[in-house]
């Protein structure tokens, strides 16, 4: 039998919700990356437009959406593959979680994540009884390793793997036998240099991989760069036998995006004006909540890109969860997020302008600041 499935982590937070409410301004919730801006008004046309979809839609997508999907890769992300190597997914939290069953991946095997990890990746491995393995180290990875996940940018710390640490990962899954993905949900959004002028490598980069998509797969969301977390909006990408597999298997699952979301995607693919002011939103929130936090006596790590500030005061995460709560703060506690992170609190710019002023406000106040110092 296996071993039982852990708690949702999220209901450890419950204490701290209800604390931050009691704050006379109400709560303000940086803990979940839930986009609020509005979804562009040319995508909910495309969706309201498709909704006499009467028939079931192909596993596979239309061939207009995979065609626009691969015309997005080389437009964004430099990769050249054929409409028959893309997929869309209902959303990508259903792939992480799924995959290892999909890739048929058992008891005896491993998965293997980043140290500091979206949780999903490990309840992914615990669904099929493989075994997780948290390790950043290529060398350290073990033979019996059949899944590789790379996140980059990293969901929580906004690390970047640039293409030799790339090549040098899908190296070593060539080597063990292994499949290699890339999460690369947050790739529109690179805040520090080299990455506010230069684009956040893919796996599938030609710098990494050459024309050699074999064992190589990448995968994105439209969640965060198109406000469409509620349309469950995702693809993947790279080898095509791989795909071709994952395609049969989720044929078998019914596994279908709904017709009207995959005419919303095409709005959304088409259009990248969107995703530029989207990227304006996000640069001004983090110019502001970054210092204010620094001036509170955090300090922030990684955070170079994605939608998240990393930070730490070097105490226990849930100290810093509870003095944040006081302010009527709600963020993330590092614990979540691996072995590696218990001293850290991840805080996302998915709030509203007035929020990310007001926690900044917050943090700055002189008597709510003392709250943070008295109790180190």
């Amino acid at each position: 039998m296996r071993a039982p499935l852990p708690e949702y982590p999220w209901d450890a937070m419950e204490p701290y919700r209800a604390r931050a409410a009691q704050h006379p301004g109400g709560a303000i919730n940086l803990s979940i990356g839930s986009p609020v801006d509005p979804t562009p008004v040319a995508v909910r046309d495309a969706l309201a437009g498709a909704t006499d979809a009467r028939s079931y839609p192909a596993t596979a997508g239309t061939l207009e959406l995979r065609e626009a999907i691969a015309d997005w890769y080389r437009r964004r992300r430099g990769v050249t593959v054929p409409p028959e190597a893309v997929l869309p997914t209902i959303g990508s939290k259903e792939l992480v979680a799924l995959l290892p069953f999909l890739l048929g991946i058992g008891a005896g095997e491993a998965v293997v994540f980043p140290r500091i990890a979206y949780p999903s990746y490990r309840m992914g491995a615990a669904l099929v009884g493989a075994d997780a393995i948290a390790e950043d180290d290529p060398a350290a990875w073990p033979e019996h390793t059949r899944l590789v996940w790379i996140n980059s940018p990293s969901n929580p710390d906004g690390r970047v793997l640039d293409v030799e640490q790339l090549r040098e990962r899908v190296a070593r899954a060539r080597e063990l036998g292994a499949v290699i993905v890339g999460d690369e949900c947050y790739a529109e959004f690179g805040w520090d240099a080299p990455w506010d002028a230069t684009p956040v490598p893919s796996v599938l980069d030609p710098r990494v991989v050459a024309d050699d998509h074999r064992g190589v797969i990448a995968i994105y969301s439209l969640s965060k760069q198109s406000n469409l977390a509620g349309y469950r909006a995702a693809f993947l990408a790279g080898d095509a036998e791989l795909v071709a597999r994952l395609l049969t298997v989720r044929k078998h699952a019914g596994l279908m995006l709904p017709a009207p979301v995959q005419a919303a995607m095409l709005a959304a693919l088409a259009d990248e004006q969107h995703v530029n002011e989207q990227r304006r939103r996000y640069r001004a929130r983090r110019d502001l909540l970054r210092p204010a936090l620094e001036r509170a006596g955090y300090r922030v790590e990684g955070s170079e890109a994605g939608l998240y500030l990393w930070v730490t005061r070097d105490v226990d995460a849930w100290q810093s969860i509870g003095e944040l709560a006081n302010l009527g703060i709600i963020a993330g506690p590092g614990h979540f997020y691996g072995d590696d992170s218990a001293c850290y609190v991840r805080l996302a710019l998915t709030a509203s302008d007035a929020d990310i002023a007001e926690a900044a406000r917050r943090l700055g106040d002189r008597e709510n600041s003392s709250i943070i110092s008295m109790s180190r």
